[in-house]
């Protein structure tokens, strides 16, 4: 079992880097499944891994970097998609507080000090990344919908989509952002107690 978790963290690795090509070619469509099912696999492999106790440092560290590359790498082809302030300003905020949380990270590793995620009621970093996942596939759906839609399949549901899907992508960049400085918020002052360990 712990062989499929890793496998499920490997292939969320490589379909980060496949929807790059993909969403370059204009495969809209191949984008959309590929992010879904990238996005899947990183419940399925903290759920498979707590439930048959076959947790590992390197899948920890495989589940940490493919969660990172599967949203920032279609983050930044989305900034090249649509280079408007209210979807670029957003996405920049939260690939800074990622390089961010990683300089803490690193610092404190380099004093053998770990950093683990912030103790509270709930994870506002999960939040976040649950949020960040569900904006990336809304305008994802939008573009594959865009790209397939012809005068004999146009229909109410169609125009409905393609009202919708682009405000809830927005709504969910901005509510991810402000998760995503509160999570960074949790994290300093964690950082700051680990800094008191240090002689």
């Amino acid at each position: 079992m712990k062989i499929f978790v890793n496998f499920l963290s490997a292939f969320r690795i490589a379909a980060s880097f496949l929807i790059i090509p993909s969403i370059m070619m204009n495969w809209f469509w191949v984008t959309f499944v590929l992010y879904v099912l990238g996005a899947m696999s990183d419940w399925f492999d903290g759920y498979l891994a707590r439930k048959y106790n076959c947790c590992s440092k390197l899948g920890g560290v495989m589940d940490h970097i493919g969660d990172k590359l599967l949203v920032c790498n279609t983050f930044i082809m989305l900034t090249l998609m649509m280079p408007v302030w209210f979807i670029v300003i957003p996405i920049i905020l939260m690939i800074a507080r990622e390089l961010y949380i990683s300089g803490l990270r690193e610092f404190l590793g380099t004093q053998k000090i770990e950093m683990p995620v912030p103790k509270a009621r709930f994870s506002m970093g999960k939040i976040k990344t649950t949020i960040q996942m569900i904006a990336i596939a809304a305008f994802l759906l939008l573009f594959a919908i865009g790209a397939a839609i012809t005068p004999e399949t146009t229909n109410r549901i169609v125009f409905y989509l393609i009202y919708v899907l682009p405000k809830i992508g927005v709504f969910c960049l901005w509510f991810a952002l402000v998760a995503s400085l509160w999570s960074a918020t949790q994290y300093t002052f964690t950082f700051a107690e680990k800094l008191k360990k240090i002689k």
